[in-house]
Order: structure tokens, then sequence, then C-alpha cells
């Protein structure tokens, strides 16, 4: 029996817009796969120990606030101090085009703005999860 791609939806920082990730989550849970939402308000701490706990594959971070230049690469810091280097991290939510490639090298896999498919989404974890 395959084990199926878990996935660990979050909402880091005080960003209370949460629609876009429930979507999200809906979707690829739709899709096969098992989905763990930890809801609002978040820290990167508290995210990086549920990737943990959770023994997750991929981190799916959602963010509106603005604050992911900040947020996304500290939790990138933390989940790979944690050992965890096969974990595929990706985010989405209001972010300018200007900022991604920073994300990027901070070792956000892909960046994923307002308008992409869900399926665009599914799509890129069958084909980059480990």
């Amino acid at each position: 029996m395959e084990k199926r791609v878990r996935i660990l939806v979050a909402k880091p920082g005080l960003d209370g817009h949460d629609r876009g990730a429930k979507v999200v989550a809906r979707a690829l849970r739709d899709a096969g796969f098992e989905v763990i939402y930890t809801g609002l308000r978040q820290t990167p701490e508290q995210i990086a120990e549920a990737a943990l706990q959770e023994d997750v594959n991929v981190i799916a971070l959602s963010l509106l606030s603005g604050a992911h230049n900040h947020l996304f690469p500290r939790i990138v810091e933390l989940i790979r101090s944690k050992g965890m280097t096969d974990v595929l991290i990706i985010g989405g939510g209001v972010i300018p085009d200007s900022d991604i490639p920073a994300l990027k090298a901070a070792g956000i896999a892909e960046v994923f703005t307002p308008g992409t498919t869900t399926t665009t989404i599914i799509d890129y974890i069958h084909a980059n999860v480990k």
C-alpha cells in the first residue's frame, strides 16, 4: 500500500484571512492528499513543530498580510534545522512578483499568487514531492 502524501497547510503570522487556504486545503484533500490545516495566526515555531509531529511531505504556506519576506524564510530555516531536508515548502498569497526570487533563494520551492488554479498547485506537488 502506497503512503499518501501528507500536506500541512499553514497560516503564519497575524494574517486573519483564511478563505483561500481553506479552498486550497479542500482541493488538495479532494485530490487524494492527506491535509492538516493549522488554523490562523501560527508562529513559525508552531508551524515547524506541527510539520515535524505530523511527518509531512509538503508545507503549504498562505500569507496575505505582507510579512512573507520575514516569515517564509524563518519557517524554512526552522524546518531545515529540525532535519526535515526533504520536505517541499511552497507558498502562496498576495505576493509581489518582485519578492518571489528572494523567497525562492530562501528555500521556498514555488510561489503561487492570486489566480493560480488549484489544479496547478496539485500538479506541482505531484511533480515535485520526494
